[in-house]
């Protein structure tokens, strides 16, 4: 038998006193401080077998899921398993579980399922937070301005569009992308800018390997015009030894669209551009006028 410290020494007298309280409501912490009992091994015998009072009994939101995990361990399933099935860290179900006995050793191929089981549920996770936070700074933008597009029209073509230099002098509008989105937009930017449709010729550019008609109508529909204001596709050779990562179902390649007579709208784009660049605030730095 332990033998108790002198302070304790009646502690039949002291666990009356303890019980006593217990049944008035007190918790252990103001049982601790009435009494000066600040050994908590000792305070746990002497109210051993008093329920605590209600109001000590927070509401436990994962009252459920310790439940379902007590259950799943007296089926022999391991934490990994466990944590896969219910989402919650392995650190509480440990807490949980610790009771009870141990499940087998699990074998190779059941560890790596296991494992398996649970990265899909991680990236499944990480997948619904990324679209949601998509989805949420989507939703920040709000209707668009005509100055907003005109601004976002000219930023994305001299991003993306052809632009004169040295060694390739023409001057004319000239945007490919294989970004639908991109080529949308770009088309709304030209619509502002009051170009009419039918200076507007389109080109798919492809490789050979991918499926050529369902391309072209991709993208006739895309930009809803019929097939007079398409010039022949351009194939790209196929190179089985490449990785492309663009192939499939789809793959519809590229869009180029082309402004006809457009060499004045190409100056025009430029001078918007450096209007732009002049435009922007700049920080102070050493290297910058």
């Amino acid at each position: 038998m332990t033998t108790l410290p002198s302070k304790y020494a009646d502690f039949e007298g002291l666990r009356t006193q303890v019980v006593a309280l217990r049944r008035e409501g007190l918790s252990l912490r103001q049982i601790r401080d009435r009494l000066k009992i600040h050994n908590n091994d000792i305070l746990g015998r002497l109210v051993k077998g008093e329920p605590p009072p209600e109001w000590t009994k927070r509401p436990n939101a994962k009252d459920d899921l310790r439940d379902q995990a007590r259950e799943l361990r007296l089926k022999g399933l391991t934490y990994d398993q466990i944590q896969v099935e219910l989402g919650c860290s392995k650190s509480s179900i440990s807490l949980w579980v610790r009771d009870l006995p141990k499940p087998p050793a699990r074998t190779r191929e059941q560890a790596s399922a296991i494992a398996k089981r649970g990265w899909e549920a991680t990236m499944k996770r990480r997948e619904d937070e990324r679209q949601h936070t998509r989805r949420t700074a989507a939703s920040e933008i709000g209707a668009m301005s005509d100055r907003e597009l005109f601004i976002l029209g000219v930023g994305l073509y001299w991003s993306e569009g052809a632009k004169a230099r040295g060694d390739r002098p023409q001057e004319r509008v000239s945007f490919i992308n294989s970004d639908r989105h991109m080529i949308e937009v770009f088309l709304a930017w030209i619509d502002l800018l009051g170009v009419d449709r039918n200076r507007l010729r389109y080109q798919v550019q492809i490789h050979e390997s991918a499926d050529i008609p369902a391309a072209e109508r991709f993208w006739r529909e895309v930009v809803g015009a019929d097939d007079s204001a398409f010039t022949k596709t351009i194939l790209k050779r196929h190179n089985p030894k490449t990785n492309r990562k663009n192939v499939g179902d789809g793959y519809y390649g590229c869009l180029g669209v082309r402004v006809l007579q457009s060499a004045e709208l190409y100056r025009r784009i430029e001078g918007w551009w450096y209007g732009i660049v002049g435009a922007t605030p700049r920080a102070d730095h050493p290297n910058r006028t």
